[in-house]
């Protein structure tokens, strides 16, 4: 086996523990407490991060996860397991399905691996760069559009509601509401969207393995300024993050004026 059809496994593995362990929850019904703020905790949450830390990161890798507390010896390492054991928790508690744990492996800095699952749906996207994307087990890969008209671009629902998203009203592509940015990223690589964007900050936990999962299936993905995006920062959070199929970036690009550095797609 090559190094990442090792990582899938375990990334399978993982996704399957989670997916038992949230059987045990009803969502809408679960009882949770605030982090912070509003921002939502349940059991859910930290029984899902117990299960991946025990099954995904080997004694030489790192690891970095919403639910624990950071630790600057993942920087030291060059394989990093970047994870959020429930992504979209405000939707999980509130009964909205689209929330998915996400596990992303990085290597130097590269969201190489991925995989999402949403038992709410019952969609899981699973792959790695140079073995492609399967969507429910059956290879897939990113939109091939190359225009914005008639685009459907999925949307933060916490950015619509704050009225981020005001200045595109009107245009020629279709804006959809969506929860979890990792089940946005998973919608993308499986083609069930054509792109999604982000211009507000989000935590490297968010978008690890989305990111992974739209490289590997033939995609794009680059900061708000036009850079790659390098994960396992001392700061592990983005300014912000475009993905979409690979014939699209240059559209949505100048769309939001942005210029790609070179080899960004």
């Amino acid at each position: 086996m090559t190094r990442f059809e090792d990582i899938l496994i375990r990334i399978e593995e993982g996704l399957d523990a989670a997916k038992e362990i949230f059987a045990g929850f009803e969502p809408g019904e679960t009882a949770f407490r605030f982090k912070q703020g509003d921002d939502p905790l349940t059991e859910a949450d930290e029984a899902v991060d117990r299960a991946l830390r025990e099954i995904l990161p080997s004694k030489d890798e790192g690891w970095l996860s919403e639910e624990t507390a950071d630790s600057p010896e993942r920087l030291s390492r060059s394989d990093v397991w970047i994870v959020d054991p429930l992504d979209g928790t405000r939707e999980f508690v509130t009964g909205v399905p689209e929330w998915c744990v996400s596990i992303g492996f990085v290597r130097n800095g590269e969201a190489v691996a991925g995989g999402i699952h949403n038992p709410a749906t019952n969609q899981t996207v699973v792959g790695a760069r140079g073995l492609g994307v399967t969507y429910n087990g059956v290879p897939a890969e990113a939109s091939q559009l190359d225009h914005l008209s008639g685009a459907r671009i999925t949307a933060s629902r916490s950015e619509i509601k704050r009225g981020e998203w005001d200045r595109f009203e009107g245009e020629a592509f279709e804006v959809v509401p969506c929860g979890s940015v990792a089940y946005k990223l998973g919608l993308v690589a499986s083609n069930e969207c054509d792109a999604t964007w982000t211009l507000v900050p989000k935590h490297e936990w968010d978008v690890a393995a989305g990111a992974a999962l739209v490289l590997a299936a033939g995609g794009c993905v680059f900061n708000k300024d036009g850079t790659p995006v390098v994960f396992n920062q001392p700061r592990p959070k983005l300014t912000g993050m475009i993905a979409t199929g690979p014939n699209l970036a240059n559209p949505i690009a100048d769309f939001l004026g942005i210029r790609l550095a070179n080899g960004v797609c």
